[in-house]
């Protein structure tokens, strides 16, 4: 992977980093990060912010810009917000949510079978969390305290999303329906809403 590419992802998949972080992350010298950030801003996918520190000189902070984002897109984007509409037009709303239903329940098929032989909440988000990965959402798992932290970096599907929310509601309920009403799944971060990746905190319900 060409620098350029390890510095964005490195920003998408985290947030906003210094370029000390980002030159350990890439294995190159501070000076020859500096480089490639001050390139990667002047094409506008990067930008920075300096953060007031205590003590000494501000922290200068790296992130995306629109343009950083969108670099990420989904190509096929466009084509489906069309085949969506054209649902629509020939089906009416309720064409558009049967498409929606029959996806989810597709999707819902293939996650059972990933987890079947899982044997706790864990190893199944574990397992969700890869499969996920591998579908474009760049995701990981982290742990906080007795909960759980499914974390999406990307969106694939986030253009069509916009244009037509019920697909992002539809992604919760799977993870919902896949794990069963034992546990709660919440989501804390959006990206339809601005924010900058999208997050689940799945935990036991009291």
């Amino acid at each position: 992977m060409k620098t350029v590419e390890k510095i964005l992802h490195s920003i998408k998949r985290q947030g906003a980093l210094s370029t000390k972080t980002l030159a350990d992350e890439c294995g190159i010298t501070t000076m020859g990060i500096r480089q490639h950030l001050q390139a990667m801003k002047e094409d506008g996918l990067v930008d920075f912010d300096d953060i007031r520190a205590k003590v000494g000189r501000p922290a200068r902070q790296w992130s995306l810009t629109e343009k950083g984002h969108k670099h990420f897109s989904d190509s096929h984007n466009e084509l489906a917000v069309s085949l969506m509409e054209s649902v629509r037009n020939v089906f009416g709303d309720e064409g558009v949510e049967r498409v929606i239903r029959q996806r989810e329940q597709k999707t819902l098929t293939q996650y059972r079978d990933a987890i079947k032989d899982c044997l706790n909440l864990q190893a199944k988000l574990e397992t969700l969390a890869y499969l996920r990965d591998s579908e474009g959402y760049m995701a990981e798992l982290k742990q906080e305290g007795d909960s759980f932290i499914l974390i999406e970096n990307h969106c694939p599907i986030c253009f069509a999303a916009s244009k037509c929310p019920a697909l992002c509601q539809s992604e919760k309920n799977i993870f919902q329906t896949l794990l069963s009403d034992d546990y709660q799944v919440v989501r804390e971060e959006h990206i339809i809403k601005g924010q900058r990746r999208c997050t689940y905190r799945v935990s036991s319900r009291p």
